[in-house]
């Protein structure tokens, strides 16, 4: 089941050095924020938002937005810093204690998830990808950012219509959850239980007002966290999930290499690529992977129903 059995970083190097050359485990951790949080190549080629550009095609047979409910009672922000108030950050990284990494145990299927990790170099859209997922009806968890869905809204309230995908929190700011400032790759984190609290709580609050969503599954930016983190998610009812498989590396790798890593999937695996970097590997890439691995039999889900 991936990391969801065996969580250390020796799964992670075994997974990503099969077809990254002299690439260190170290270059390809931080090339996972790359298509959020740098210069990625969409920008590069002058690729606009989803505003800007023409709308993936729609699956034929879109459900009802689904609304959130008006029961959901989330802890306050005073009560959270509250309780947390002597809890000890603890370790800070990718697989910490408190975050999921792959699907619950005996799952015989395995999941894609893609981040949307907004700003001025992370609002595009992968429509390529999109319609690559609907072509072969596979379905994919979307972690999105409140600044990519405040960029993208038309486009959103498409994606939240369609049942093939469910939408995830992906922070308010993308920044690293962490409690005491912890940074990764030079992106500074929450620097207190109360940032924290606001960087889920933000998005998951704009995410239920404008497009009806209870977003219950949360990565954080660099999808780093330390264990309070962790811990404070779990205590709001949304689940910190990370990831056993890096598909594209922050939208830097090129489409045999993302072909080669979604053909790695296994049951209870977890991917993680990008939908926010169209001039990237990775729509090219997962169309051509998913082929063979659709062809083996495995299948996937997404995140809620696995869980």
């Amino acid at each position: 089941m991936g990391l969801g059995k065996e969580a250390n970083l020796e799964h992670y190097s075994r997974r990503w050095a099969l077809k990254t050359g002299s690439l260190g485990l170290g270059a390809l951790a931080a090339a996972v924020v790359s298509g959020c949080s740098t210069g990625g190549p969409a920008e590069r080629a002058g690729s606009a938002s989803a505003s800007a550009m023409a709308s993936p095609s729609p699956t034929a047979t879109a459900s009802p937005r689904p609304t959130a409910s008006l029961q959901t009672v989330y802890p306050s922000r005073s009560q959270v810093m509250e309780k947390f108030k002597n809890v000890p950050a603890g370790q800070f990284g990718l697989e910490v204690p408190g975050i999921e990494l792959g699907l619950p145990k005996g799952n015989a299927a395995a999941a894609l998830t893609f981040d949307a990790c907004g700003g001025p170099r992370g609002s595009g859209v992968d429509g390529a990808l999109l319609d690559a997922l609907r072509a072969k009806q596979v379905p994919a968890t979307l972690f999105v950012n409140e600044r990519w869905a405040r960029a993208n809204a038309p486009l959103m309230d498409e994606l939240v219509s369609d049942e093939l995908f469910e939408i995830a929190n992906h922070g308010t700011s993308h920044a690293p959850l962490a409690t005491s400032g912890q940074a990764a790759y030079g992106i500074g984190g929450t620097e207190s239980i109360g940032q924290a609290y606001d960087e889920v709580m933000g998005n998951q609050r704009y995410l239920a007002d404008q497009f009806g969503i209870t977003a219950k599954f949360f990565r954080s930016g660099t999808a780093h966290m330390d264990e309070a983190g962790a811990a404070m998610c779990r205590d709001l009812g949304v689940v910190p999930m990370n990831f056993t498989v890096n598909l594209d590396a922050g939208a830097t790798f090129g489409a045999q290499a993302v072909a080669a890593q979604v053909r790695q999937l296994a049951a209870g695996d977890v991917g993680i690529g990008h939908f926010n970097q169209p001039a990237s590997g990775t729509a090219k890439g997962v169309a051509l992977g998913l082929g063979q691995v659709l062809d083996s039999g495995l299948r996937f889900t997404t995140l809620s129903a696995a869980w």
